[in-house]
Formats: C-alpha cells, structure tokens, sequence
C-alpha cells in the first residue's frame, strides 16, 4: 500500500479492489482523522453518499477507522456531494466525506473530503494523508465496523437553496424536466423545485443501487432532450450521480453545456455589481468562444488545469465569484466553494427570469468554435514527450492549429484514458487531425 490514493476528484477505483478494499478504506478513514490539528476537542465528521449498493459498506469501514481515531461519525444518508460541503461547513463540522463516484457506473465508488470550511483537500493535504496512510508505524481499529449514527440534516441545505431563487418569481407557469441520474439528488431535487412552483416533470429518479447514470443524467442527455420536447417543457436540467453538476436542455430539446452557463451567469453577477474581480474561471477545456465572449463583455477568463478543485483554488486565490468546466461543474462562491448542480440550475432560472428570455435564446450567446474530444484507452500514463511518435504527431497537429485554435492533450485524472481536445475552424479537419493524434497512441501505448 503506497503512492498515489486521490486522483483529480478524491480517491477512485472498483469498489472492493485497491484502492476501495475494505482494508484501505477504514485505513484512510482513520489518517483523515489523524490528518487534522490535534486540539483538546473529540473531532467531528460528517459522511454522505450516493445511491451505489457499495456505498453503504464503504461509509462503515470509514466511520470504523476514523472513529478508532476518537472522531465522532455522522451518517447523513444519501445526499449531494454539496450538501455535505455545505453542512459541513455550517453545522460546525471538522470533515466531510463524500462516497461517490460521481458520472462513474455503479461498479466504481470514490471518496472525497472537505475541509470544515467546506472546501475541496488541496494537493498538499492530500500527499499529508497519503503519507500517513503509508506510514506503517500505526494500524487502524481491528474489529466489525458498528452501524453508523444517522441525522436529517437536509432540511439546513435546502434553505440554503431557496435563498438562491428569493425574489424571483417572474418565470410564471414554467415547466422544467429534471433528471436525476437515479443518484444524490433523488433526495432533494423534486421536493425542492416542485415547492418553489415549478410544474415538474422527473426522470431518472428511481435508484435501485445499480442505475446511477445508467443512460440518464449529465453524461446521458439523450433522455432528459427527449422528456423536455415530448413534455412541451421549457427547460431541463440532469444531474450527475452525486449532484456536483448540471448540463441543461433548452425548450428545443438543444444540449446548453457549461460554457454557456458561465456565459449567462457571468453576465447577469456583472449587471447586479456581484462578478468579483470582474473575471470568470475556467478549464482549459473550455471553447474558445467562451473567451471571446467574455471579452466584449471586459471580463477576463482565467483558465486552469481540469478538475472543480483547481477552479476552486483559483477562485480563492484571486477572490472571484463565479467559475466552472464545460462539463457542467459551476461554483457560485457567494453560495458555496464547490460544484453544486442544484445551485446552478437555481441560478440559471433567476437569470432567465430576470431576463425575460428563454435558455435557447440566452445559450445562443455564445458563438463555440467547432470542438472535437476524442478518448483513447492507453495501457499506461507514459510521459508523451518521451514517446517520439506521439510527440511528433501533436507538433505537427499544433503546427496546424497556430493562430486560429487549440489543441489540448491529457490523461484522464480518474480513468486509464488519453484525452484530445482540438479547436478549430472547420470540424472535419479539426476531427481528422485528432483522430490522427489518437491513431498514433493507439500504435504506440494503447
């Protein structure tokens, strides 16, 4: 047991093999506990999970090894991820950790942890946690893991999301779409939305502990596209298993992806004096044209490294309001420092109805370069500069590119993936240079 446990978003794997073993999982609970600055008080963590037939067994072997550590373990049951970031926060505890996979099948599970602030581990925590789990002058409890002491704690966060949508009431009979992902925010999503008078139509609501994103939610639109046209709605909304994210469905049935979001959302914080640092974060697989835009509005785009967490740093280190990925991961810190999909379809409906203007017309906006993302499945995360094929195969792809688009390409954080990212100016060029790209690691490392 050594090296690397947290990858892009927590620890990741099958649950059952390393690093999600019954062994490794009440050993990392136990150094999350040790981790902390040791004070005279017993500390305090709050666990919640998503809908995974896994997750239960997970969250025990946890509760077991950071309980050996004299912390006091709160299971809040199935919650979205930022329901456990902001409880955190607000309810006064040490820790939160989240048992997710996020977008992953049901076979996967993960674990993520919050500060009491309620804030993503940096890096530098995380390597302090990995070495204390590596660290084999100690062991975590022995024995059968107890059941772990339940709470409601809900209720806190959904008053924490209608403070979001005070005040604006002007959508009128407004029908919204929303899919689930038969994860997370089954719990929260349709009581929530339907009392703040939405009429509702729910999809992807019926978990059974093995259909967590299973042709539905933000990584399947397809179903969410087709209930919004058949449901004459005027908009939808999925979200990912843990509820971290949201990609939206226009009155049309059109994907709006999270570069649009950010668009409109950024537009309307700048109108109510609310954008700080008058400046928006985002990935650098964010489109172009998402730059552009934002520019005749003045606002600057920051771009990071892919992963909420970078975006999260960012934003705190230069004190800005509003960021996000494409991938529909939106973090509002006037509200919380994480991803909350709820949270932004929230936002995304005040900003609609402050605007008279429905998501179509608002998503139109925004002017997308044409991108192609194409995935290759490599056997290992071998230095691509190290490799001459490859290397020569992206410098001629660059080359094309120079002046007028971009080319992104790196390895997927949680998966055995190579990721290609190309912008350009016409798509069956762009595409086939890709694929010229990925032909090439497919020779040499897949």
């Amino acid at each position: 047991m050594s090296g690397r446990l947290f990858g892009t978003d927590g620890v990741r794997g099958v649950a059952g093999r390393y690093p999600l073993d019954h062994q490794t999982v009440r050993r990392l609970g136990a150094a999350l506990v040790r981790a902390l600055a040791r004070g005279p008080e017993v500390p305090r963590v709050l666990v919640g999970r998503d809908t995974r037939e896994s997750g239960e067994w997970i969250e025990a072997e946890l509760a077991h090894g950071a309980t050996g550590e004299r912390a006091i373990v709160t299971s809040a049951g199935v919650v979205p991820t930022p329901a456990v970031a902001y409880l955190t926060r607000s309810a006064g505890y040490d820790l939160g950790v989240v048992i997710s996979a996020s977008h992953n099948p049901f076979e996967d599970n993960g674990i993520k942890v919050f500060s009491g602030r309620g804030e993503k581990f940096t890096e530098r925590v995380e390597r302090e946690v990995e070495a204390i789990v590596d660290d084999r002058a100690w062991r975590a409890a022995p024995g059968e893991p107890a059941p772990v002491d339940r709470a409601d704690l809900l209720g806190g966060y959904v008053d924490h999301l209608r403070a979001v949508f005070a005040g604006s009431d002007a959508l009128g009979r407004f029908k919204l779409a929303v899919d689930c992902a038969n994860g997370a925010t089954t719990t929260v999503a349709p009581g929530l939305l339907a009392g703040l008078g939405l009429q509702t139509l729910v999809i992807g609501a019926a978990p059974d502990g093995r259909n967590i994103n299973r042709d539905c939610g933000s990584t399947h639109p397809q179903a969410l596209a087709a209930a919004v046209v058949a449901g004459r709605c005027n908009m939808g909304v999925a979200f990912d298993g843990d509820g971290d994210r949201a990609i939206f469905v226009d009155e049309l049935g059109r994907v709006v992806n999270g570069d649009a979001v950010l668009l409109l959302c950024a537009r309307q914080l700048q109108r109510e004096g609310r954008l700080k640092g008058n400046a928006v974060v985002a990935t650098v697989m964010s489109n172009i044209g998402l730059e552009v835009a934002l520019r005749k509005l003045g606002i600057e785009l920051v771009r990071c490294a892919v992963g909420d967490k970078y975006v999260m740093e960012e934003m705190l280190a230069r004190g800005l309001a509003l960021g996000g990925e494409q991938s529909g991961h939106v973090i509002f810190s006037d509200y919380l420092f994480t991803g909350d999909g709820l949270c932004t379809a929230l936002n995304v409906l005040r900003t609609l109805a402050l605007n008279r203007r429905t998501l179509g017309d608002m998503a139109a906006d925004l002017v997308s370069y044409p991108q192609v993302l194409l995935n290759v499945r490599v056997r290992e995360k071998a230095d691509l500069a190290t490799v001459p094929a490859v290397a020569d195969a992206i410098a001629r792809v660059e080359s094309r590119v120079a002046g007028h688009g971009r080319l992104l390409v790196r390895y997927s954080g949680t998966e055995p993936l190579l990721r290609v990212m190309l912008e350009g100016q016409h798509e069956g060029e762009i595409r086939s240079w890709a694929q010229e790209i990925v032909d090439t690691v497919k020779a040499h490392l897949g």
